[in-house]
């Protein structure tokens, strides 16, 4: 009776090299051996239909390799790309033979230089690649090396600034004396670090803006460190206020960075995703040291090096946050989509939203045209204006208006606003603005103008009235279409993504 295949794992790595090779050869006799046998004389049917029955029951072959010969293939294995037959001798008897059982390579030996690729992609890429991520993958790991390169190439002339400044090279101060002045200089840049912590909410939904302005800040903070060799006397003022911009932007950077290799992932890889990019990080830092240690011994222009240096950083930084591409709606990416939507009927794919998203609309800037979950105080001069508009929202948990004085428009929220109210008032308040913008744009005069004048400005409320009334009817119409179109186009809207503020109004009634 013969013996049935058993399927077998085990690591590649796990045959030792010698009886790889001796395997290899052994197979390779015996197959010259058949093959001159067949040449000559038909092979035994029943014996060759067994171990091809055998074999293919398990797919592992396609003919008869092993035909009169006294190895029988038990099964083959495959790992990474890589195979391996699993063979095992018989005896006259047509039994298999004690330790007889071997492992024999399929592949020919990888060039040195391919093995080399081998091993440096282990550690760049995640497994699976290029199927395992999505496309924006590549283009943001390149320009993510670039701007390490440089961080790195940076943080050797500013180590060095600090070192000579605080007297450590011309043996101006002591060690205690330089320890405690160093000490100092951390402690203000943890400090720091714990203080911003807390705004970790904004991480969320400005997460390129923060990413690009934490950057932004850590060459401010290079900057700095670079001025205490002017006045060296200013040492810890300077060095500590350095410090608490790098740490800042180092809480950025941490904070924002899962989000962003989330983005990358396909599957369950996200832990893979980091790694690797976090590696490639860490060597093109490794490589901007290395050449910077190299450029420092030639003593040049601190001030031209440090200006060539931060414009590569600085336009790595954006390049790299541009070709991010997220899948969720935040303020800049959900006004995009808005206002591609209303001038063309469409919504913007991901990656047509992603370009077109403002990186420098940050967070803390008090310009933006469209406040959501504004205070009444804010939106309304007068209760008048209120309660001329009050009826069009009254099946609505919101209120969107327009205030002249201010060229904003605000939306207020209901206490009994849910997610899709918040959503639609967002919605809304850029119908409403994209009317206004639209009558401005046709009009000689602007609403600030217009206040001037009593009767002009009783017109200009009037219109107003119609605006609001006009984007109701459309919003009506529009919202749904809207939100089907975002979908099919791959976009998913959450509420506090958008960032509506806290304030919740109570209307009597």
């Amino acid at each position: 009776m013969t013996t049935p295949p058993i399927k077998l794992k085990r690591s590649p790595n796990s045959a030792p090299a010698a009886a790889v090779v001796q395997d290899a050869r052994l197979l390779v006799r015996e197959t010259m051996r058949i093959s001159a046998n067949l040449a000559t004389s038909s092979a035994p049917i029943g014996e060759a239909a067994v171990v091809v029955d055998d074999a293919r029951s398990f797919g592992l072959v396609e003919r008869p390799q092993f035909v009169e010969s006294s190895l029988r293939l038990i099964c083959a294995e495959e790992i990474d790309g890589r195979r391996w037959n699993y063979v095992a001798e018989k005896d006259g008897a047509g039994k298999f033979k004690r330790n007889s059982f071997r492992a024999v390579s399929l592949q020919s030996p990888q060039a040195p230089a391919e093995e080399l690729m081998s091993f440096i992609r282990s550690y760049v890429v995640p497994d699976g690649f290029p199927d395992s991520v999505t496309p924006s993958y590549v283009p943001y790991m390149k320009w993510r090396a670039l701007k390490h390169f440089f961080g790195g190439a940076i943080g050797v002339f500013t180590t060095q600034t600090l070192l000579s400044s605080v007297g450590v090279s011309r043996n101006k101060a002591t060690p205690g004396a330089v320890a405690i002045n160093w000490i100092i200089k951390d402690g203000a840049g943890r400090i720091g670090k714990m203080i911003f912590a807390r705004q970790g909410k904004k991480f969320d939904y400005d997460l390129k803006q923060l990413r690009f302005a934490g950057d932004l800040l850590m060459e401010l903070g290079a900057g700095v460190e670079l001025v205490t060799a002017a006045v060296p006397h200013l040492f810890l003022p300077l060095a500590c206020a350095a410090n608490v911009a790098k740490n800042v932007a180092a809480v950025t950077s941490t904070s924002t960075r899962t989000p962003i290799y989330k983005a990358f992932a396909k599957g369950e890889n996200i832990g893979d995703v980091t790694a690797k990019g976090e590696c490639v990080g860490n060597i093109a830092d490794l490589l901007g040291t290395g050449l910077s240690i190299i450029i420092s011994k030639r003593n040049p222009s601190l001030i031209a090096t440090f200006a060539l240096l931060s414009s590569g950083y600085v336009l790595s930084s954006y390049k790299e946050v541009k070709s991010v591409v997220l899948h969720t709606l935040n303020r800049a990416r959900f006004s995009v989509a808005v206002d591609s939507f209303l001038k063309t009927g469409r919504v913007p794919s991901l990656q047509e939203g992603n370009l077109q998203e403002d990186i420098f609309s940050f967070p803390w800037l008090k310009g933006r045209p469209v406040v959501l979950g504004s205070r009444f105080k804010d939106a309304f001069q007068d209760p008048g204006a209120y309660l001329s508009i009050e009826p069009l929202f009254e099946k609505e948990r919101y209120v969107v208006t327009y205030n002249p004085s201010k060229g904003k428009v605000y939306a207020l929220l209901k206490d009994q606003a849910k997610s899709d109210d918040i959503l639609k008032a967002a919605f809304h308040a850029h119908v409403l603005l994209h009317f206004i913008n639209f009558e401005n744009n046709s009009q000689s005069s602007s609403w600030k103008e217009q206040e001037s004048d009593h009767s002009r400005l009783m017109h200009t409320t009037a219109d107003l009235e119609a605006r609001i009334s006009e984007s109701c009817k459309t919003v009506s119409i529009a919202y749904g279409l809207f939100k089907r179109k975002a979908a099919e186009q791959g976009w998913r809207m959450s509420d506090s993504l958008l960032n509506p503020g806290r304030a919740r109004i109570v209307f009597p009634g």
